[in-house]
């Protein structure tokens, strides 16, 4: 049999490897996010190891998560006055702007700005100290890499992006309120008191409980993408890239679901 034939494209071959790779990256993914979440319930690293993590996760994305929530409101204040001056239904501005933010739109993208940012950058660290066999080096000296490296930016995370989501919600109903009342001429009183007519706590719970999946995934798919990294500068790059696309989709599918369950608890709530 001769080299050639051997080597021949077998569409058999190549179909089972494009199903199998998929389910094993998930498998892998899951077996990983598990062991980071057993080793962040035995033990809170040390506060020289946690807190820079939590500087660079929370502190500098402060500016960006800022901003963008900022315009949101005010996008979100121009969109949907156009549709509510049909109806005649202007007044009612403030409560479609702020529950719109704090329902979907302040959690899903203050965890789009965390990936964006945060994600890519643990990514892009992880993966070079993979490539540069620092985290074999940990392995060698018995120690956990996951325990030493992912554990503190799975909690840095997780334990500030409620407060990133809870800002930018703020900054967002700020700037939507101040753009709604001084160039759409809505009268303030009516605008919170429609705000505070329709949007309950519930709603603004359900944005913030949404929020600690969000952050869990970003970690959790940061840094297994850096574990994985292929060798040279495109390997990181890939392995950056990867955690921004792979995070954003797992952040709509957790959005998904979420959405189906909170309807469900509204349909409970509103039948009891």
């Amino acid at each position: 049999m001769s080299t050639a034939y051997e080597h021949r494209w077998n569409p058999i071959e190549w179909l089972g490897e494009k199903i199998v790779s998929p389910i094993a990256v998930v498998g892998d993914f899951t077996l990983f996010s598990l062991m980071a979440i057993r080793w962040a319930l035995l033990g809170i690293p040390r506060g020289s190891v946690l807190w820079p993590n939590l500087y660079q996760i929370g502190v500098l994305s402060l500016p960006v998560v800022l901003v963008t929530g900022g315009f949101i409101g005010m996008v979100l204040a121009v969109q949907s006055f156009d549709q509510l001056r049909v109806m005649h239904l202007e007044s009612r501005l403030g409560s479609v702007v702020n529950m719109t933010l704090v329902k979907e739109l302040g959690p899903v993208l203050a965890a789009t700005m965390l990936a964006g940012r945060v994600g890519s950058a643990i990514a892009a660290e992880l993966g070079t100290m993979r490539v540069t066999e620092q985290i074999d080096a940990l392995e060698a000296l018995g120690a956990d890499p996951i325990q030493y490296l992912v554990v503190p930016r799975l909690l840095g995370c997780v334990l500030l992006i409620p407060l990133l989501t809870i800002l930018a919600d703020t900054t967002g109903m700020l700037c939507g309120w101040i753009f709604s009342v001084t160039v759409l001429d809505i009268n303030s009183y009516y605008y919170w008191f429609h705000t505070f007519e329709y949007v309950t706590l519930l709603d603004l719970y359900s944005g913030i409980i949404k929020s600690l999946g969000f952050g869990a995934a970003i970690a959790l798919v940061a840094c297994h993408r850096g574990f994985h990294a292929r060798a040279g500068a495109e390997g990181v790059g890939n392995a950056a890239t990867q955690t921004f696309v792979f995070s954003f989709v797992l952040i709509l599918f957790l959005d998904f679901l979420a959405g189906v369950f909170l309807s469900q608890v509204y349909l409970w709530m509103d039948a009891a």
